[in-house]
């Protein structure tokens, strides 16, 4: 009886071969640089395949040759990783900000003019603007208000209509759940497309993660992850991962070979290790974010929280957020009263949520965007991104919510500005 399992499910076996590993339940880490050929003929084999001198027989597989080219723990991580987007292949690097600057690298050249979505990370905002500027390469961004007419309106402007390339999107934007509309952009993609080039467009999926939304669904040739975040969801370890179709990926997959940036064996043992309660994770973070936004929502002290679960139904981003995403997802912002004092001093009494940057982890994070991740994207722009003083980025981890609320609660009750009537929380808790 054949029977289709979930990716959750399949997160446990799927890849790997325990009686190729002395029957061991789990992927032992292949800490090798290299591997032994059994005849000179198949190490010859296996090189026509890594160069892409011929194509796969039947049933072929492309053999092990040296860790910077391929390792069974990196094969099994991406072979696992491709069931949530249902790509046809994965690359995995050694951090995020090494996914994004091998695809722009990769599909980018001088002269080329690339469209990208604003707010991005700030890692992505300075590749942008800084190295590729350097390189020649051209940019526009564009915001969640812009409209596809508008899209190319300033594209035709520019006049490198005709050197289009690449279009970038972060969906949900960082820090401000910004949301951008996928399909519109494949329109776009399309318009500007010929047959001799085919405008690419990528995805960062980062605060999605692999479980809450599909780009690849929706339009996107490639979707990135820094795989730090919800992916590895442990605060142990950096990793980046880029997925698509085979075509793309070949591509990906031979500058990445060059470029040698993919991650060692044991950052990759540990990634399947995480995989396997990925979805529990992210699902806990989700329903905590739900509470804590909404706690935050009903506060005195702040002017607005930025989270999906909260748009308003009857907006464009609602029916956007409902085409696009399955769930609200963990990450929320939210202006405090009082721009960076007050931001500043509601971090410094934070008790259970730790102070730092990153995301997608079993521990909830805080951080100030305008000063800390954002902090080399100049001032002017921030303000047009609404990344100000007051702002402020929670990644909601899977504690108890009542204790995540209680020290969001003390945390605002130290502020200067709190109003004469104290709030209270209406939730039993107890000291952290």
């Amino acid at each position: 009886m054949k029977h289709k399992f979930q990716a959750e499910s399949l997160m446990m076996t799927y890849g790997y071969k325990p009686e190729l590993s002395e029957g061991a339940v789990k992927p032992p880490i292949f800490q090798t640089s290299t591997f032994v050929f059994k005849t000179a003929e198949q190490g010859k084999a296996y090189f026509e395949l890594a160069y892409g001198l011929r194509k796969k027989e039947e049933n072929e597989e492309q053999g092990l040759i040296y860790s910077r080219i391929n390792n069974p723990n990196l094969e099994i991580l991406e072979n696992r990783l491709c069931l949530w987007d249902k790509a046809d292949d994965c690359a995995v690097f050694e951090s995020g900000m090494s996914a994004i600057s091998t695809v722009l690298l990769e599909f980018l050249k001088p002269g080329d003019l690339l469209l990208f979505s604003s707010p991005v990370y700030g890692g992505t905002d300075h590749f942008i603007h800084h190295y590729l500027k350097s390189v020649g390469v051209d940019s526009i961004g564009i915001t969640a208000q812009h409209s596809q007419a508008e899209i190319i309106k300033l594209i035709e402007d520019s006049g490198k209509a005709d050197k289009l390339a690449f279009i970038f999107l972060e969906t949900p934007a960082n820090p401000t759940n910004d949301l951008i509309d996928i399909q519109m952009c494949k329109h776009i993609a399309n318009h500007f497309s010929t047959d001799s080039k085919q405008v690419v467009i990528g995805v960062d999926n980062t605060y999605m993660g692999p479980i809450w939304s599909h780009p690849l669904e929706h339009g996107a040739d490639l979707v990135i992850y820094s795989a730090t975040k919800y992916i590895g969801g442990h605060s142990d370890l950096i990793a980046g991962a880029v997925l698509g179709n085979a075509t793309y990926m070949n591509r990906v997959k031979v500058l990445r070979t060059f470029l040698g940036n993919m991650p060692s064996p044991h950052t990759c043992w540990l990634l399947l290790r995480s995989l396997e309660t990925m979805k529990i994770r992210m699902e806990q973070q989700m329903r905590n974010a739900r509470k804590v936004a909404a706690f935050l929502n009903s506060h005195p002290l702040v002017d607005k929280v930025y989270y999906l679960g909260l748009l308003d139904e009857a907006s464009k981003d609602y029916e956007l957020y409902k085409r696009q995403y399955s769930s609200p997802g963990a990450m929320l912002s939210f202006d405090i009263k009082g721009g960076e004092k007050t931001a500043f001093q509601f971090l410094n009494q934070l008790r259970l949520i730790k102070m730092a940057v990153s995301l997608g982890s079993t521990e909830s994070l805080a951080q100030h965007p305008a000063s800390m991740t954002h902090a080399g994207v100049c001032p002017e722009k921030r303000q047009k991104m609404n990344i100000t003083d007051s702002l402020i980025r929670i990644s909601v981890g899977v504690e108890n919510y009542q204790d995540l609320i209680w020290d969001v609660e003390q945390a605002l009750g130290t502020v200067d500005e709190v109003p004469s009537k104290q709030y209270k929380v209406e939730y039993a808790m107890n000291e952290v």
